[in-house]
């Protein structure tokens, strides 16, 4: 894949040899984001597991103490007093079966997060083929299914994210943005590693975090020790 100019300069800064600690890391990713837009900085966390097995799975929500730095849209399936406590606590989006009429029929996609009431999930499940590939689709383990819908759709506006494994059992999280700077960015990154920390399975065996980067999105990626997260071995 040939690179722009820019990138090209951009990655004359980073040794790809070297793990970086959390902070000088996230210092050369803001450095490195020279787009005319204010890029977003996301974490790659490679796992040494096995997504492949249900006991190893790793998947949760943690809100970031600065947020993402975007604007969040969230769609709430709910009816009677949740839907008004969603309605009231904010939600750009609110609806049960015409809300599914809409994803169904018009492709209707505007939004980022979705949360629904446990009594809502027998028609949510109508979606799961196509919000499940957008990692759309409500769960329980993230908390976005319910009963309490109004702090949901808070902690979504606020900044809480979802993370989990893809198919080569790596989380992509979005950790803010370019200009919050290294500070606020380490913030974030440090309230995701530790989740997903927090997140290791007890059924593995071996390595559990293989390798951590972080890049802006027009930016080179930066390798960095995630020692700092993980428990001091006990000396014997």
């Amino acid at each position: 894949m040939k690179h722009g100019k820019k990138y090209v300069d951009a990655a004359k800064l980073v040794d790809r040899t070297k793990l970086y600690d959390p902070a000088e890391a996230l210092d050369l990713a803001v450095k490195t984001s020279t787009a005319k837009f204010d890029e977003t900085v996301e974490a790659h966390i490679r796992l040494g597991v096995d997504s492949r097995h249900a006991d190893q799975q790793v998947r949760g929500a943690v809100i970031l103490p600065n947020g993402t730095g975007k604007k969040v849209r969230v769609a709430v399936f709910a009816k009677g007093e949740a839907a008004k406590a969603a309605e009231a606590a904010g939600a750009d989006y609110v609806g049960a079966e015409d809300l599914v009429e809409r994803i169904q029929k018009e492709n209707f996609f505007d939004f980022d997060v979705a949360i629904a009431a446990p009594d809502c999930m027998g028609l949510v499940g109508r979606l799961g083929k196509v919000l499940g590939p957008r990692g759309l689709m409500p769960s329980p383990k993230a908390g976005t299914v319910t009963p309490d819908t109004a702090k949901a759709v808070e902690e979504a506006k606020a900044g809480k994210i979802e993370y989990r494994l893809d198919k080569t059992n790596i989380i992509h999280c979005p950790i803010g943005k370019a200009s919050f700077g290294a500070e606020k960015l380490g913030e974030n990154l440090d309230a995701l590693m530790d989740a997903i920390v927090k997140a290791k399975p007890a059924s593995l065996k071996g390595q559990y975090i293989k390798s951590c980067t972080v890049a802006s999105t027009m930016g080179p990626g930066v390798k960095f020790a995630a020692n700092k997260y993980l428990a001091a071995p006990v000396v014997k």
